[in-house]
């Protein structure tokens, strides 16, 4: 655990938007705030965003985003969650936990079967921690010039009762979120 503890319960937020400005209230002004810039991906903006304030100052947050796949050639919705970020200096505290499971209720309020997050391999046991599964098949997201292999870990969570592990390739058809 890095940072001292929150002074009072922290409470999840709906935000109206999330601009770039409040990215970097969260996690700075670097070139490459998720560590992901490595890859050549382009990336989906996120339509639904939690967050946590903390002072005024954004802390936390989860982006959602209903995005279209095919789970063995059928297609149907799924929501993806992309977009979380803890600022450094709050991190151990429970804030991932937070924003990420606020975006998972409301995605189960919205009709997918699926939640599905791409993330970085050190970010995998932290989203397990939180009931996130690792697919451990190649997934094909789409890209401006084309359909590619997501070289990021794909996790999904699911959404309704009942759901299993898609036991069919899935393939998202859009840019990842």
């Amino acid at each position: 655990m890095t940072g001292n503890p929150p002074s009072a319960a922290p409470t999840v937020i709906r935000l109206a938007r999330y601009t770039h400005t409040e990215q970097s209230e969260i996690l700075g002004d670097g070139a490459d705030p998720f560590g992901v810039a490595e890859t050549g991906l382009t990336w989906l903006p996120k339509e639904e965003h939690f967050g946590i304030r903390r002072d005024g100052r954004l802390v936390a947050h989860a982006g959602l985003l209903r995005v279209p796949v095919s789970v063995g050639g059928e297609e149907s919705p799924a929501m993806g969650v992309g977009g979380v970020a803890v600022a450094p200096d709050l991190r151990g505290h429970g804030l991932a936990r937070l924003v990420v499971t606020a975006a998972v209720e409301y995605a189960r309020t919205q009709g997918p079967r699926y939640g599905l997050l791409f993330c970085r391999p050190p970010l995998v046991a932290l989203y397990q921690r939180l009931g996130w599964r690792p697919l451990h098949e190649d997934v094909q997201v789409e890209q401006p010039a084309g359909p590619v292999i997501m070289p990021l870990r794909t996790m999904w969570t699911p959404l309704r009762e009942g759901v299993e592990h898609p036991a069919e390739p899935l393939r998202l058809l859009s840019l990842p979120m």
